[in-house]
């Protein structure tokens, strides 16, 4: 074993990648989850909000990677947005509790944070040293003032923590694109083979995501740099419009044709989906400055060459699925 990691909120898609990696690097890997199921790496319960016996695992660990949160792909109903909100705030202040009173504290703390708390962007990058927070646009609805809210709430909560010993990073993350079933990449590919992978409302706005591959490395490279802390942007370096990001999405999936999808229409589908249309209509232009003035690179800075490598791993993973199950 080489390090002692402990993921709370490892159970999510992002969580399980990072685990298996993690593992198969030979890391004694420690997940916490809401709803504990069995996997290669223990999985300790915990329910987000009170001290128990969970808060053993991280004494003596090398890095805490905390990613709790209840998924945001939902109406933000009153109820949802409380839960929203207390599932990352309360998580992050009971996790700083018991680093506070662990023996011997984590070296190094990073928390999930989002790179939605920047502004709705057309004009310019937002990164990570001049980057503007979002919250007062005139060109944005007020409805989407709350996610902001959550995130400056979620950092707040962190940095407030009283852990002198353990470096901490606030990771604004982009969109993590996967191969794996369920993600954010397979319901995109689905709307393409259905013929629905066009632009969505104007397709002016940016896209900001980035390679599971380059998320994993970029953990890694946090991890060996300790002068590095603070808020960080997990980024490919060139975000694009949703025009062409879908038509790239189109051209690895083989699909030539993909029908638009006015606001009016996204407004309708998003209120029978349960969801918001912020999701798909605020324009995230966020690049990772401080990752790369600091030496990192990216394995797949544009979007093309990452596409076409996450399908293909896609179809490959679904063959091989196929095959063993006719075994």
């Amino acid at each position: 074993m080489n390090r002692k990691i402990v993921i709370p909120g490892g159970s999510g898609r992002v969580g399980l990648v990072l685990a298996r990696y993690f593992h198969t690097n030979g890391d004694a890997v420690t997940v916490l989850s809401r709803k504990p199921r069995a996997e290669a790496w223990p999985v300790i319960a915990w329910n987000g909000r009170d001290l128990g016996a969970w808060a053993e695992a991280l004494d003596g660990a090398e890095v805490i990677i905390n990613l709790t949160g209840r998924n945001v792909d939902c109406r933000y109903t009153e109820a949802n947005r409380r839960e929203i909100m207390d599932s990352r705030v309360c998580a992050t202040q009971v996790i700083g509790r018991a680093i506070a009173q662990a023996a011997r504290p984590p070296r190094l703390w990073m928390n999930a944070s989002t790179a939605t708390i920047y502004r709705h962007a057309f004009d310019r990058d937002m990164d990570d040293v001049t980057g503007e927070l979002g919250g007062g646009e005139i060109d944005a609805p007020a409805s989407w003032g709350f996610s902001i809210q959550v995130a400056k709430a979620w950092e707040r909560a962190f940095f407030e923590a009283p852990t002198p010993g353990t470096r901490k990073i606030a990771l604004r993350s982009a969109i993590t694109m996967s191969p794996d079933r369920g993600g954010v990449l397979d319901t995109l590919l689905r709307l393409v083979r259905y013929g629905f992978g066009g632009a969505t409302g104007s397709g002016r706005q940016f896209v900001s995501w980035v390679h599971e591959q380059d998320f994993i490395r970029a953990l890694e490279f946090l991890t060996e740099h300790d002068e590095l802390e603070g808020c960080i942007n997990i980024a490919a370096p060139h975000p694009l419009p949703n025009r062409e990001f879908m038509e790239e999405l189109r051209r690895a999936a083989g699909v030539h044709v993909g029908l638009p999808a006015s606001r009016w229409m996204l407004e309708i589908g998003a209120f029978f989906l349960r969801t918001e249309t912020e999701l798909i209509l605020k324009s995230r232009r966020v690049v990772a400055r401080r990752l790369m003035e600091s030496g990192f690179a990216f394995t797949f800075p544009e979007w093309q060459p990452a596409v076409q490598d996450l399908v293909s791993r896609q179809r490959g993973q679904r063959k091989t699925a196929r095959i063993e199950a006719s075994q």
